[in-house]
């Protein structure tokens, strides 16, 4: 690992350890204070990416080897990819259950079995990748997130993001609302559930069976994250058309999760180090999509008979309304999600508002150079 990074995880650990400034990300425990010091943890991680799969799957990948190496070796985490110890889509229960200290995945997949979850991953129309990580981390986001895994045994933390994403690929050109009754689409969380309202079939795929689906028709269309990603599955051989933005998925948060019991048994340092490397890489996968996207986007047009196209405004228009009910709708399943929506809405408000003469002014403002 390049030096700088390694000096500046280890001044932040070290940092963390001593102020103690987040209780709420690495709570303090009897189980951890009675835990041998100098004892070697070894660790699972279950992931619902490919195998080092660039951004997704080398985030947990970076993760064991920034914790490695700031433990002295004391924790070691092994990283399975999907299926290779449990399928792609039971992270989740894994974790819950023991079978694994660790997972790195997307909460929306858990909507069955906590609802509230999904708005720790995406919101249609909501929250950016900046916007996210701060209500998450300032914003009480992270407390709520905590709350909703709590039955379960689990403790959340951000791993990652994506930024905004893309609409996706498709095999038929999107003129108009009516377009997308009868679409066949892969579209997870409450984007899933948006399209489904305006007349789609929506099913949710694991990544590596979205590129054999399209290909052979099961799919008209899916979502999978951006350029950088897409590229890598060659979903561009399999559909010609690519929509954005991806107004379902505007800053999608990849979470990390930690069996409740096997972070308590670690000493309090070991706990610190894992939550202070979660925070780098959730950081670093967000700068690696920044980094990346827009060179991969290029190659896509370029070596291939892709066309690039926009959503009809009124189509936004009206995925838009949608969005607003479905997310309204998630909020009166149950108290705890109603409590959570109305922290995450009120944060929506306030940074919409402040970005308006921030962010978006100056992006407005901005110029390509020529």
């Amino acid at each position: 690992m390049n030096k700088i990074i390694k000096t500046i995880l280890v001044m932040t650990a070290i940092t963390f350890i001593s102020s103690c400034s987040k209780p709420t990300e690495t709570p303090a425990t009897s189980a951890a204070d009675k835990a041998n010091p100098q004892q070697t943890y070894h660790w699972k991680l279950v992931t619902s990416w490919p195998k080092n799969f660039p951004g997704l799957g080398v985030a947990p990948e970076r993760l064991a080897s920034w914790v490695k190496e700031m433990s002295g070796g004391r924790l070691q985490i092994k990283v399975y990819g999907a299926g290779e110890l449990v399928p792609a889509l039971e992270v989740f229960d894994a974790v819950s259950r023991g079978t694994a200290e660790m997972g790195h995945s997307g909460a929306y997949y858990w909507k069955g079995k906590a609802p509230g979850a999904q708005f720790f991953s995406s919101v249609p129309f909501g929250l950016n990748a900046q916007e996210m990580n701060a209500w998450l981390h300032y914003g009480g986001g992270l407390q709520l997130w905590q709350e909703v895994y709590e039955p379960f045994g689990i403790i959340p933390l951000a791993g990652g993001n994506s930024g905004v994403q893309m609409a996706g690929w498709f095999n038929k050109e999107i003129n108009s609302v009516e377009d997308i009754k009868g679409l066949k689409m892969r579209i997870p969380g409450l984007g899933g559930e948006v399209m489904t309202r305006l007349g789609a079939l929506t099913e949710n795929l694991p990544g590596g069976e979205i590129f054999t689906a399209l290909q052979t028709g099961r799919i008209d269309a899916t979502e999978w994250v951006g350029p950088y990603n897409d590229l890598a599955f060659g979903l561009n051989k399999a559909a010609k058309f690519y929509y954005y933005p991806g107004w379902h998925e505007p800053g999608t948060t990849m979470e990390l999760t930690v069996n409740k019991k096997a972070f308590e048994a670690l000493p309090k340092d070991l706990q610190a180090i894992l939550t202070v490397a979660a925070r780098a890489v959730n950081q670093d996968m967000l700068d690696e999509y920044t980094a990346k996207n827009n060179a991969a986007l290029k190659q896509l047009i370029e070596n291939g008979d892709v066309k690039l196209r926009p959503l009809p405004a009124d189509v936004l228009e009206k995925l838009q309304e949608v969005s607003d009910q479905v997310v309204l709708e998630l909020s009166e399943v149950n108290p705890n999600a109603k409590k959570i929506y109305q922290s995450f809405n009120e944060f929506r408000s306030n940074v919409i508002d402040y970005h308006k003469i921030s962010e978006q002014s100056y992006i407005n403002a901005r110029r390509t150079p020529e």
